[in-house]
């Protein structure tokens, strides 16, 4: 298998990279660029017809794209330790916890980078600046979301680091960097943050 990839900032990649530092496993990763437009060129195209990243070529020639499905595709390979939960319980509100996070934080994230930023600009036309704007206070509100959930906790889930932390943590980061900062108030979310991100899976 080998996994084509993107460095930092890109969150996705990174997410995949993490799960695989969990789980010590080791992908050879292929890189495909972002900033000149190789995931947009026939030869990424015949992997993902949307032209995204990470995508996993698996020994067969199958391609997998979208981040839970591969993580959950290589939890299968790789069960030890588990990062989808451990019974159908966990595993149903890990699943919930990891949806909230990717529509409540990373939405509006999204919709903050592709309208509001002027790296974007060249690319997304038209660029509706006011809406983007808009996206930091639903970005709050979401933190918000994930500040209570963590209440009394030391990861999204409980005591275990799960998908949906890995998910967080990458979208909080690549916030971070396009100027969508944790708010000092959210003292539990920052507590968490920091607690992720001391973990050696963080530098991947």
């Amino acid at each position: 298998m080998k996994l084509y990839n993107a460095p930092m900032p890109a969150p996705n990649p990174r997410r995949v990279r993490i799960f695989l530092a969990e789980k010590k496993v080791n992908l050879p990763l292929v890189e495909v660029s972002i900033m000149t437009g190789d995931i947009k060129k026939p030869e990424h195209l015949a992997r993902d017809p949307l032209g995204q990243l990470p995508t996993l070529e698996l020994d067969d020639g199958t391609f997998l794209s979208e981040t839970v499905a591969i993580c959950r595709y290589l939890e299968s390979l790789y069960p030890d330790p588990p990062v989808f939960g451990r019974n159908a319980l966990e595993t149903a509100r890990i699943d919930m916890l990891t949806r909230r996070v990717e529509f409540q934080i990373g939405t509006p994230a999204g919709m903050f980078w592709r309208h509001a930023h002027p790296f974007t600009a060249r690319v997304v036309v038209p660029q509706y600046t006011e809406f983007g704007e808009s996206n930091r206070a639903h970005y709050e509100r979401g933190l918000g979301w994930a500040d209570k959930e963590l209440a009394g906790r030391d990861f999204l889930a409980g005591a275990d680091y799960t998908i949906a932390d890995i998910c967080l943590l990458s979208m909080v980061d690549f916030a971070d960097w396009i100027g969508l900062k944790i708010p000092e108030t959210l003292t539990n979310l920052r507590s968490w943050h920091a607690r992720a991100s001391a973990r050696p899976s963080a530098r991947a």
